[in-house]
C-alpha cells in the first residue's frame, strides 16, 4: 500500500469507488471544487491500483475529514485504517488542533473504525444524510492531535 497526493486526473477511479461505497455518492464537479489550497487530498494505492481516497478540509486550525472511501475488493484489508492514519498524522504535522468528521448513524464498520483510532463521539447533526424516504442523522467525532509530537496512533 502506498499514498500519494490525489489528482484531478485520478477522478474517474475516485468516482467509481465513490459510486461502490455510496448511495447518494458526491458529484465529479464536488471532487473538482476539493482541489484548493485548503484542502488535502490523499489517494491509496494497492498494487499501482487507486484503491482508498480521502478529502480533508483545513479550516481555523481543525482538519474535517469530509470523506473517506475505500474500494468494495479491499475492504476490511487494513486500507482505509492506513489512510485515516496519514491523514491524522499529516493534520498534525500541518499545525492542526483535531480532525473532525461526520458518519452515518448506520454505518457502525466506519464508526468501529474511527472508535479504534481514539475518536470520540462529540455531538450529533440530525436528519445530515439524505436517505431513502428520510434523512439519516450524522455522528460527529473528533480526535485531538498533538502537533507539537505529531499522531502516534490510538492510546
Amino acid at each position: 500500500m502506498t499514498i500519494r497526493g490525489l489528482g484531478q486526473d485520478d477522478l474517474p477511479e475516485v468516482l467509481d469507488i465513490e459510486c461502490q461505497g455510496y448511495s447518494f455518492p458526491w458529484s465529479e464537479s464536488i471532487f473538482r471544487g476539493c482541489f484548493r489550497p485548503d484542502y488535502r487530498l490523499w489517494a491509496l494505492e494497492i498494487c499501482d491500483r487507486l484503491s482508498a481516497y480521502a478529502v480533508v478540509a483545513y479550516m481555523a486550525g481543525e482538519a474535517h475529514l469530509l470523506n473517506l472511501c475505500v474500494a468494495a475488493g479491499q475492504r476490511r484489508s487494513g486500507a482505509g485504517r492506513r489512510l485515516l492514519r496519514h491523514l491524522v498524522a499529516e493534520s498534525a504535522r500541518d499545525g492542526m488542533s483535531q480532525v473532525l468528521l461526520e458518519v452515518r448513524d448506520s454505518n457502525t464498520g466506519a464508526m468501529d473504525l474511527y472508535v479504534s483510532e481514539g475518536f470520540s463521539i462529540i455531538g450529533r447533526r440530525p436528519g445530515y444524510y439524505p436517505g431513502g424516504r428520510e434523512r439519516e442523522d450524522a455522528l460527529v467525532m473528533a480526535l485531538a492531535v498533538d502537533n507539537q509530537c505529531g499522531y502516534h496512533g490510538p492510546p
